[in-house]
């Protein structure tokens, strides 16, 4: 996802490895601190802003690729200057570079057509020389009369932006603590496509994944294992806590984003395949999606009204999501993030993974996305669906319950979507299982036992 400025961030008050105590301190104020520490209030103001952009990119570059948190360390950046920036707890603010932070904190320097804060590496000039930014030389240009960002385009190249007015964001780990295996899709699984993809450039084995939809199928667990063999880690083909960052770091690595040279993030490897946020008047498939998971919750748990799945996120949707906010002890915000999304999907696999709720009556969605090269019982079941439905409706194909979705179920998949309003993609998610389930039910039971109805028990309310 695009940069977020951090409300705060984690300082190591040593050396990576030292044993050394961790500080937290609002991100402003370690700037504040930063700039205090290396460079001189009595400077002309433009090259103090120049600096102080460069400090900026310099600790967002370390925040955003989670430098340090993908190699296993639980803070964001030291205060080593052989590794990073000078930061001294507790040390006197000047009172000009407060106003200049104030001004500029939410802004970083990119590199045109890359999305990432650049890794803006810089020295004092004088005893320390480097490739990207001298402090001391800053001046001189300044009392040139060059503005900041000319200033910084003397050092890092003319291909550079200032990206202002960037969004405040909580601190949020990368990884959500949900472990992606086969079937799963999402935002998340499609950044682990794209990274395995480039990391497949410098390490061959590793298969490339095609296409890169989003969607955890056999290639991208076959690309998984790889990766885990090559990099030690125990391969059963999910990306748990450590392959995560083990990707992410490697991921890094190879593409230098934390070097001047950075090779850089594209648009395109950020855009996200599912929308950030879902909230009052929003509409589509992943409304459909959130209010299917809700609806099955909402039948098993009293703490939750019963909804009905709907492609419109109106007050009745946002009275059910508020009132799990609360049930799960998150922000009663009535708003779907990334949070409230994998709880309310950890919540659902918490009730299918219960096989006591899978007895009688149709079955629920698995969870996972079934598609090509799917196999198991799941797909047994849903094949043994749309060949009873092909008895009343001839244009879907009869299939044999071989347990493998290969060409024949997705064209009988294909051929019950087109034929009931659904995007004919060939994949079951959530809504076409649904839509199957559904028409099974009223063939087999003469009704619809739609996931928002009382199943006739109550589970205990474990929050």
């Amino acid at each position: 996802m695009p940069p977020v400025i951090p409300e705060f961030i984690t300082v190591h008050l040593g050396s990576p490895n030292s044993n050394a105590q961790n500080v937290t301190v609002s991100f402003p104020d370690y700037i504040k601190n930063v700039a205090s520490s290396e460079i001189y209030p009595t400077w002309p103001e433009n090259a103090i802003r120049a600096n102080i952009y460069a400090q900026l990119s310099f600790a967002l570059n370390r925040y955003y690729t989670e430098f340090y948190r993908s190699q296993g360390y639980d803070f964001d950046i030291t205060n080593d200057t052989q590794f990073d920036q000078f930061y001294v707890p507790e040390r006197n603010i000047f009172e000009s570079i407060s106003r200049i932070v104030d001004d500029i904190f939410d802004s970083y320097v990119q590199r045109q057509g890359a999305v990432e804060p650049l890794f803006t590496a810089y020295c004092n000039g004088t005893t320390v020389t480097c490739e990207g930014l001298s402090q001391w030389g800053t001046v001189p240009l300044a009392n040139q009369g060059l503005i900041p960002y000319e200033i910084l385009q003397s050092f890092y190249g003319d291909d550079i932006n200032i990206v202002t007015d960037v969004p405040i964001g909580a601190n949020v780990p990368s990884f959500q603590g949900i472990n992606y295996s086969l079937g799963m899709a999402g935002n998340d699984v499609k950044s682990i496509q794209i990274k395995l993809n480039r990391i497949s450039n410098n390490y061959p084995a590793i298969p490339k994944i095609h296409p890169v939809d989003g969607v955890f199928g056999p290639e991208t667990e076959d690309a998984v294992k790889e990766f885990q063999r090559i990099f030690n880690l125990g391969q059963d083909g999910v990306v748990g806590r450590s392959t995560w960052y083990r990707i992410n770091y490697i991921y890094n690595s190879v593409k230098r984003l934390s070097e001047l040279d950075s090779e850089g993030i594209t648009l395109q490897e950020v855009q996200r395949q599912y929308p950030e946020l879902l909230q009052l008047g929003d509409t589509g498939l992943p409304v459909q999606v959130i209010t299917y998971y809700l609806a099955v919750i909402g039948a098993f748990y009293n703490a939750l009204p019963q909804i009905e799945v709907k492609d419109t996120f109106d007050e009745q949707v946002r009275e059910a999501v508020i009132a799990f906010q609360k049930a799960y002890g998150l922000t009663p915000d009535g708003i779907v993030g990334a949070q409230t999304w994998n709880e309310i999907y950890r919540a659902y696999l918490g009730i299918i993974e219960d096989e006591e709720n899978l007895k009688g009556g149709v079955r629920l969605f698995p969870g996972r996305v079934i598609r090509i090269g799917s196999s198991g019982q799941d797909v047994v079941i849903l094949q043994q669906y749309l060949s009873y439905i092909a008895d009343t409706y001839p244009e879907i194909p009869k299939l044999p319950a071989t347990g493998f979705f290969g060409q024949q179920t997705q064209n009988a998949v294909r051929q019950y979507q087109t034929l009931f309003g659904l995007e004919p993609t060939g994949i079951v998610g959530a809504v076409t299982w649904n839509s199957i389930a559904g028409t099974y039910s009223d063939l087999t039971l003469g009704y619809s036992k739609q996931p928002g109805q009382f199943p006739g028990y109550t589970l205990k309310e474990n929050y």
